[in-house]
């Protein structure tokens, strides 16, 4: 396909993904069912081809971001048409599918949910750390979420390629089936007077975990099971969000290993 390519050696880590670029090239990858990361539309663009994309990602999880023209153009020098698709290194998932199958296998799930963590590096060391202890899956948003590029990839020591990481429009919901589904959801944040030890992790649980700048949102504290924080004792208040996930992570793993 002449509009398909690797990014050449040089180029921002973070654009080196393989991508497709053109109208039409984009429209026939996503019909063909290529896990795309996301698709970078030039601020501005119209017109009926543009207009058949529209329709088709209006159906999908495919993020789409509206950008100037500059940046395409440094993506790359052909003719993209005012559209690039980034494709994924990996294969998202549906946790929907997920959980019925742990269930399945006799385990008790432990789910790992990254509210709005946009930041590459950490979302790759929480992959690791993730892989590391069992986790079944990783849940990310549909928008605000890290793009699992060759940094993310990089950094999760080719974890990536090995957790689950499921993608959904609505994190609100997805909570809402886990908890139908028998877990409880436990909010990683400082808003709460309990500690991380007070929940029963071998229980069937969903772990969230939030941005550092804005932590979890109030429509996910608002459902979950337990509010849990990290005791601090030092005058630094806050931790690295891979760390912290790291702190609460081997808690739960401690009490299913007793």
């Amino acid at each position: 396909m002449d509009n398909f390519r690797r990014p050449q050696r040089g180029e921002r880590a973070k654009e080196n993904n393989e991508f497709v670029f053109g109208i039409r090239a984009v429209i026939e990858a996503i019909k063909a069912g290529r896990d795309i990361e996301t698709i970078y539309v030039q601020r501005g663009l119209s017109g009926d081809l543009f207009l058949e994309l529209k329709a088709l990602l209006s159906g999908s999880l495919i993020p789409m971001s509206v950008v100037p023209i500059e940046k395409l153009n440094r993506m790359t020098q052909k003719n993209h048409q005012g559209v690039i698709a980034v494709i994924s290194p990996i294969t998202y998932q549906n946790i929907e599918d997920l959980i019925p199958a742990i269930y399945e296998k006799g385990e008790t799930p432990l789910i790992l949910i990254l509210d709005s963590i946009t930041d590459v590096r950490n979302m790759g060391a929480i992959a690791r750390t993730a892989a590391c202890v069992g986790v079944h899956a990783i849940v990310v948003p549909l928008k605000n979420a890290a793009q699992i590029n060759a940094d993310a990839i990089k950094t999760s020591a080719g974890a990536l390629f090995s957790i689950p990481v499921c993608r959904h429009a609505n994190l609100h919901k997805t909570c809402l089936f886990l908890q139908d589904s028998g877990l409880q959801i436990v909010a990683c944040t400082e808003k709460t007077t309990d500690y991380i030890y007070a929940p029963d992790y071998t229980m069937p649980t969903a772990i969230v975990m939030g941005s550092e700048d804005e932590g979890i949102s109030n429509d996910l504290l608002r459902i979950s099971d337990h509010l849990a924080k990290i005791p601090m004792a030092g005058k630094i208040e806050s931790l690295n969000v891979s760390v912290a996930a790291g702190v609460i992570l081997y808690e739960a793993i401690r009490q299913r290993t007793k």
